[in-house]
């Protein structure tokens, strides 16, 4: 029986960069993964492109994930714009006078899981175990299919927003199945992005396009699950001709650069994110609707305040798994992530609603949100992550 101090399931960009936080504290820690150790080295590409907040960034360059994204694969976002419809008109958010440069970069997601590998591959106190289904969890202790026992003072899930590990600690969640699906995919299009996101909510689907390098941008199509399958069967250059009439031809001529993949969309919030001896980071505590890219944002956040608490109370001698330890975590996490999740959901609701008064007050909020400084501050403090 193996015997760590701090045992992480899953070892994707939330677990992992949780373990980084944590190099130099003395603790030995095991990150268990179903996946192969060479599926960690040189992640698949899958679609995603992941939009970061300037602390995302700073926490990145801290733990020294960024030096390993190359320059070249990195969007950036200068100005946002949201629109309703088929209006022209926009809710516009810009950089200018945000005291930043950029409102956030978009960076692929599988480029952030290998810098996360990368940077905790060779870390003295880790130990990786991968290829290594987990078979039960309880206080203290992680069984593995494969027999081999494990006991810890601290089981760290970050095992994705449907979490088994959470299950089996007796933990539930909130769900909010959107009955959507999202389609993700890059397209290279004729004309220049200026480095401006565009989120479109049309009545029957929601379109975004997320700039990246040169003249690509990142597609994220939301769109009802029934009407997912035909999306995605359509040939290349018909999705490629329906993404260009529907964001009305403003980028030009626009083709596929990259295979399109499928994802179901549902919101995860866990009742708890803490128990003795036991803790939720990433999608495991908190699962976001993309509309407002705070998803992996949330974990990297989550990570470090918990990773903090752990170093702090493993230099005062206290047990790292004591309850008292943790729960200082989840009130501090909870702060951050319950109304994010909650305001995105409420957002979503009304922008999928396709009822006449929801319409009306769809076209009203936006030019609300043009007519009040403040609310667009807030609104871009929060895309920042710093001052407004």
């Amino acid at each position: 029986m193996d015997h760590f101090d701090i045992i992480v399931i899953g070892a994707g960009p939330a677990g992992l960069g949780f373990v980084r936080s944590l190099a130099g504290s003395g603790l030995k820690v095991a990150v268990v993964e179903r996946l192969a150790e060479a599926v960690l080295a040189n992640p698949p590409e899958d679609g995603r492109d992941i939009a970061l907040t300037h602390a995302s960034e700073e926490i990145m360059e801290k733990l020294g994930m960024w030096p390993h994204i190359p320059a070249e694969a990195c969007g950036m976002i200068r100005d946002a714009k949201v629109l309703n419809g088929r209006s022209d008109y926009a809710l516009h958010f810009a950089s200018d006078g945000s005291g930043k440069d950029y409102l956030g970069r978009i960076v692929p997601n599988y480029l952030i899981r290998r810098a996360a590998y990368l940077e905790v591959k060779d870390l003295p106190d880790v130990t990786l175990i991968c290829d290594a289904p987990v078979e039960d969890v309880s206080t203290g202790r992680v069984g593995l299919k494969s027999g081999r026992v494990l006991t810890t003072a601290l089981v760290v899930a970050a095992d994705s927003r449907f979490s088994e590990t959470r299950r089996k600690m007796g933990i539930g969640a909130e769900m909010e199945d959107f009955g959507r699906v999202v389609i993700v995919c890059e397209m290279s299009h004729a004309l220049p992005h200026n480095d401006v996101a565009t989120e479109c909510f049309h009545y029957d689907q929601t379109l975004a396009i997320l700039p990246m390098n040169g003249a690509v941008s990142s597609v994220v199509v939301t769109l009802a699950s029934d009407k997912s399958e035909a999306a995605m069967a359509m040939p290349d250059t018909e999705f490629a001709a329906e993404i260009q009439m529907r964001f009305g031809g403003k980028l030009g001529k626009m083709e596929l650069v990259s295979k399109r993949v499928a994802y179901p969309l549902v919101g995860v919030f866990a009742k708890r994110f803490v128990a003795p001896r036991f803790a939720l980071v990433g999608d495991a505590a908190v699962g976001m609707h993309p509309v407002t890219a705070h998803g992996y944002n949330l974990g990297l956040t989550g990570g470090a305040i918990l990773a903090g608490m752990v170093r702090q109370a493993a230099t005062e001698g206290r047990d790292v798994g004591d309850i008292n330890v943790l729960l200082p975590y989840e009130r501090a996490h909870r702060r951050i992530a319950r109304p994010l999740y909650l305001a995105t959901n409420a957002l979503v609701k009304l922008y999928t609603d396709t009822r006449l008064p929801a319409k009306i007050l769809r076209g009203a909020a936006l030019r609300l949100g043009n007519v009040l400084p403040p609310v667009k501050a807030r609104i871009v403090q929060q895309l920042t992550q710093g001052k407004a």
